[in-house]
């Protein structure tokens, strides 16, 4: 199985969080999987149609995800290296990777259904993870969590995703460092935008 894949389901489901905003972010999730399922199914050109799909992204998707911690966890130690000209343009290099991948496989997630395990949360927590498990048709379920954020705005974004136990920053962490190692930030910028083209 593909990382890339279930990152994209995992996307999908948190895509329409920001008619839920108020909710308690397990209950957000599930209202957002519910809207983005209805959506799949009442408008299935979206899929068919880039432009589309784009911009169903950018308005519905990019405001519920921090890009600039994901990206930060995923440089690691290696963040404090860049000028910020660098992690502004890393931030953006690595959000379009992952819209890009997220939308490559945004079909796979409407015949998927969604289970919700309790959510362990304190009235005061601002830090907390909340953990599905996606049902494929074949009857095969891959746990993804969301580790989610309250904002100063209030509200809730998701920084990781764990996918069936492999964190989307951790994962990204090991080619980053490498690069960064070898080459150089500029080079893990190019090779991002490598990629991203």
């Amino acid at each position: 199985m593909k990382i890339a894949h279930w990152l994209s389901v995992a996307f999908a489901a948190l895509s329409f969080v920001s008619a839920h905003a108020n909710l308690a972010p397990d209950a957000q999730v599930k209202a957002v999987a519910t809207d983005v399922t209805q959506v799949l199914k009442t408008d299935p050109s979206v899929l068919g149609n880039p432009a589309k799909l784009r911009d169903l992204i950018e308005v519905k998707l990019l405001p519920n995800f921090d890009f600039k911690r994901m990206t930060q966890l995923a440089m690691g130690r290696n963040w404090a290296r860049a000028t910020p000209e660098q992690q502004a343009e890393l931030t953006r290099e690595f959000q379009t990777l992952l819209v890009r991948t997220y939308s490559g496989a945004l079909a796979n997630f409407r015949n998927n259904t969604i289970d919700y395990k309790p959510l362990r949360m304190q009235p005061n927590d601002t830090d907390v993870t909340v953990r599905t498990v996606v049902n494929q048709p074949n009857g095969q379920g891959i746990p993804i969590d969301y580790s989610m954020e309250k904002g100063a705005d209030g509200q809730w974004r998701a920084y990781d995703v764990v996918l069936a136990g492999v964190s989307l920053v951790t994962n990204y962490r090991d080619e980053f460092n490498g690069i960064v190692r070898d080459q150089g930030v500029d080079a893990l910028v190019k090779q991002l935008q490598a990629k991203n083209k």
